[in-house]
This record gives structure tokens, C-alpha cells and sequence, in this order.
């Protein structure tokens, strides 16, 4: 079996068939909200008849609540005005924000808005969309919605965003318990489309505030508690027949090829050396041109050496 693995062809054109090494890493949720968002960019799609092409996607970790705004083009000035002006100068700045490492987000602009506000900007690993997954999920979700409602020359389609972000906030959502709305701003919605409900006057102003940071309180620790229980029921289905992979900085590794590759040509590259580990799953390789590249696990396969090996 050693032998059969150090053969260089195999391991470079054979489809692997086994699941790929690497336990799932879940993300703690945070205590509060709006302390560590995800952000990703949706599109290209047709143009609007208003011009817009792209979606900028800001989901918050812990509520789940959603940010998406349409525009016209997803440049880096793009993203770090819609950053500001929804965001930061609404809600204030968050602890922490995640991105992929595409060119807008990756940029003196957005280096600079981070130090000056003080945020943490976290960037996946690429080709594993999974580190971003809850923006990921909503992509999928809202993109599925859209299509439905749209015209045959899907152009109108920024125009129903807002509902479907409405009818996506305002729903229970499994993993928490509560509607997004519910946990990010402490109290039920209110529904344009049921007749208002009886008013009740708070006679000391102290007396609701109270009452509501103590609702608040315990529907972010009950969130977070079923965040939680939701990522264990997940790990245990994800790490079934999944390994450890046990890579240390020095090893030799196949890596998985993604862009301009055809049918016939090798699906792994290398060896390349792995000369930083950054978490159990995330490693940095260099390639024989001194070449880094920031890969996951899944994406990685042990090199073993035909030295000294005899067919059995």
C-alpha cells in the first residue's frame, strides 16, 4: 500500500475517492451582536434597469441578520463606502469582519478603514468557502428567491432585494430560536401587513429599558447556547470518516489544482513544502519557485517518498 501511494502519477491524476482530511473547525458565535460580521460580494448578474449588477452581502454571526446592498459595480471604493455608511456609522464598528481575499477587500483602502476604526479583518481560506459559510448560505438563499420573482429579462431583480432581505430577517430561524430582527435589536417585529397592536404607555421611560436589556440578555445567551448545540450536531455529521491530517511545518504535499486545468491534465500540483502551519486545517505552502499559498486541508495530500519501498 506505501508503495502504491509514492507513486507521483497516481497521486497526481487520481480522483480521490475518500473524504478529504481535516476535522470541522467550528466558530465560536459571539456574545453580542454585531461583533463579528461576514461580507462577500454576489454577482455579476444582468443589469438592472437602475444599472446594478453586484449585491454587497453583510451578515451578522450571532443574530444572523442581513445587510445587502445593490450596486453597479464592486470595486473596492464600493465596498468600503457601503461598509461605512451601513454599517459602522449605524451600528459602530465590529470586532471583527470576514472576508474571501478577492482584490476589494484585500487593499490600502480597507487596510486603512480597519486601523482606523479598529476591527479585526480575518480573511478565508481560499477555495473554502465554508469559513464564510452563514454569508455563503444566504447568497444560495436569496439568489433562489430573486429568480423567482424577476421578469424574463431579469431586470428588475434589485428591485424585489428588499423584500426577500424583510422576509429573511423576520423569520425564525433554526439555529437560533429567534428571528434575526429579534436578536439584533431586542424587541418583535412589527409586520406592515398585520393592523397594529394596542398600545401599552410606559409611565417611567427606566422601567422599559430594564425590562428590555433583560429580555435582550436572555435571548442572546439562549441564541448563542442553540448556535452551539447546532455546530456539535454539525461536527459530528461533518467529522464521520474524516481524519486528522496531522501536517507539520517541513512536510511535503500534493496541491490540489482549481484554474486552468482541463480534463486531462494532473488535478494536483507540487510537491510543495508546508512552512506554516496557521490553525489544524489551514496551512501556508511554498512551491519551487518560492511561490506562497494559503490552502486548506482539503485541499492537500501527503507526499510519501518511494525511497527504500519494494512492491509487496
Amino acid at each position: 500500500m506505501s508503495y502504491i501511494k509514492s507513486c507521483d502519477k497516481c497521486s497526481k491524476f487520481n480522483v480521490n475517492r475518500r473524504k478529504p482530511p481535516g476535522l470541522l473547525q467550528p466558530i465560536q458565535p459571539p456574545n453580542d451582536v454585531f461583533q463579528i460580521l461576514g461580507m462577500d460580494w454576489w454577482g455579476p448578474t444582468t443589469a438592472s434597469l437602475d444599472g446594478n449588477r453586484y449585491v454587497l452581502v453583510i451578515t451578522d454571526r450571532l443574530s444572523g441578520y442581513v445587510f445587502a446592498k445593490a450596486s453597479p459595480t464592486n470595486t473596492a471604493q464600493d465596498t468600503a463606502r457601503i461598509l461605512l455608511e451601513e454599517i459602522i456609522l449605524v451600528h459602530g464598528p465590529p470586532d471583527m469582519l470576514i472576508t474571501d481575499q478577492g482584490t476589494h477587500f484585500i487593499n490600502e483602502l480597507m487596510n486603512a478603514i480597519s486601523n482606523l476604526v479598529g476591527y479585526k479583518h480575518v480573511f478565508s481560506t481560499p477555495y473554502h468557502p465554508q469559513t464564510n459559510g452563514q454569508t455563503e448560505r444566504w447568497n444560495a438563499t436569496f439568489a433562489t428567491h430573486m429568480a423567482k420573482f424577476c421578469n424574463i429579462e431579469h431586470n428588475n431583480w434589485d428591485t424585489f432585494l428588499p423584500s426577500i432581505v424583510f422576509a429573511y430577517n423576520h423569520g425564525v430561524h433554526s439555529s437560533t430560536g429567534f428571528t434575526p430582527y429579534q436578536l439584533a435589536f431586542g424587541r418583535q417585529p412589527r409586520n406592515p401587513f398585520q393592523p397594529p397592536a394596542t398600545t401599552f404607555t410606559f409611565h417611567k421611560p427606566q422601567d422599559y429599558w430594564t425590562q428590555l436589556m433583560q429580555y435582550r440578555n436572555i435571548a442572546l445567551k439562549q441564541a448563542r447556547n442553540n448556535i452551539i448545540h447546532q455546530q456539535q450536531l454539525s461536527k459530528l455529521r461533518f467529522d464521520k470518516n474524516r481524519w486528522h491530517p496531522n501536517f507539520l511545518s517541513g512536510d511535503l504535499v500534493w496541491m490540489k489544482i482549481f484554474m486552468g486545468r482541463n480534463k486531462l491534465d494532473a488535478r494536483y500540483t507540487g510537491p510543495v513544502r508546508i512552512i506554516q502551519v496557521l490553525s489544524p486545517v489551514s496551512f501556508v505552502v511554498e512551491d519551487d519557485n518560492f511561490q506562497r499559498f494559503q490552502v486548506h486541508s482539503n485541499n492537500l495530500k501527503r507526499v510519501y517518498s518511494r525511497d527504500q519501498l519494494v512492491p509487496s
